[in-house]
Parts: structure tokens; C-alpha cells; sequence
């Protein structure tokens, strides 16, 4: 029983450690997989998947960044405005679950300060609707490798529905009101 147990733990070690070189490799050695633990309750590959929706530059802390530096430079147009706040309650949703697995993250949004700012609100809106297809596109390459996290799934879809749903139409209305 020993033995069987001893071997159960190496395989696990071994999964380990070839999840996170794969991932690693496949993030394209993305900065933000520094965060993924071997103390979670998720495997590597799933809290990458997380972390990525979070902080990847098609994640919600570089939307919410964008959409602030547009504001900071523009003043309260819409629909930036209502976006903005609704990509805080999409990085409150993708906290939320870092932190009930136990996955540390960035938490202060690293992309604050760092964006440049479009030269017009017509292009600003533009950037909103290139911003939401690749954000759709983020959580479509990612809901199959979460599937057995419902908890997960589901704000995936939540988020993505989201962004395609409401953020996507807003900004496409935005771009031809600017234009």
C-alpha cells in the first residue's frame, strides 16, 4: 500500500511540474505565471487560464486600464463610463476566484498608467471594439480547459456573454456615433 501511495505522489509531482513547463511555453513566457502555486486546489493549467483572463493584455485589467486612460483623457464619455465599471465587477468575479483557490495575483492592476491613449474618441471606440473581440476570443480559447470547474466555467461565460452581448454593441454604436 506504501509503495502504491509513494508512486500516486511522484506521478502527481511529475504532472506538476510537465503542466507548468507546457503552460509555461504556451503563455508565451507571460510574466503572470510566476503566480501559479502548487498550493492551489487547481491544477497549474487552470489557474493560468484564471490569471490570464485577469492580467493577460486581452484580460480584464487591461480593459479597465484602457477604458480609465480614455476617460482621464476624454472626461465621462460613454459608453467608457458604464464599462469601466462593469470591468471592475469582472476583475471582483475573477478575484473572487483566485482567492477561494488560494492562487495569488497582482493586486494592483499593472496596466494603470501604461496605456496609450487613442488620438480621438472615434479610435478610442474602435480600440473598445478590438478590445471585447479579443476578450471574447480569450475566454472561447478557455472555456473547454475549464469545463470541470463549473465555478470557473461560469464566470467565463458570464464574462464573455459580457463582453460579446452588451460591451461589443455599445462600442460598435460608439464608433459610428464618434466617427
Amino acid at each position: 500500500m506504501a509503495t502504491k501511495e509513494r508512486g500516486w505522489k511522484i506521478g502527481l509531482v511529475v504532472a506538476i511540474v510537465a503542466t507548468i513547463a507546457i503552460v509555461g511555453l504556451a503563455a508565451d513566457e507571460a510574466w503572470w505565471t510566476s503566480y501559479v502555486t502548487t498550493d492551489s486546489g487547481l491544477p497549474a493549467d487552470v489557474q493560468v487560464m484564471v490569471l490570464d483572463a485577469l492580467v493577460s493584455p486581452e484580460g480584464e485589467y487591461a480593459a479597465y486600464a484602457t477604458y480609465a486612460a480614455i476617460l482621464e483623457a476624454y472626461g465621462d464619455a460613454t459608453p467608457f463610463t458604464n464599462i469601466m465599471a462593469s470591468e471592475a465587477r469582472h476583475i471582483e468575479a475573477l478575484t473572487k476566484i483566485l482567492d477561494a483557490y488560494g492562487v495569488p495575483y497582482p493586486e494592483e492592476n499593472p496596466y494603470l498608467g501604461t496605456i496609450e491613449v487613442p488620438a480621438s474618441l472615434a479610435a478610442a471606440a474602435q480600440a473598445g471594439v478590438d478590445a471585447e473581440i479579443a476578450n471574447v476570443d480569450l475566454y472561447e480559447r478557455q472555456l473547454e480547459s475549464v469545463a470541470n470547474f463549473p465555478d470557473i466555467y461560469q464566470v467565463f461565460v458570464n464574462l464573455q456573454s459580457a463582453s460579446l452581448n452588451q460591451h461589443l454593441p455599445a462600442f460598435e454604436r460608439a464608433a459610428t456615433r464618434y466617427s
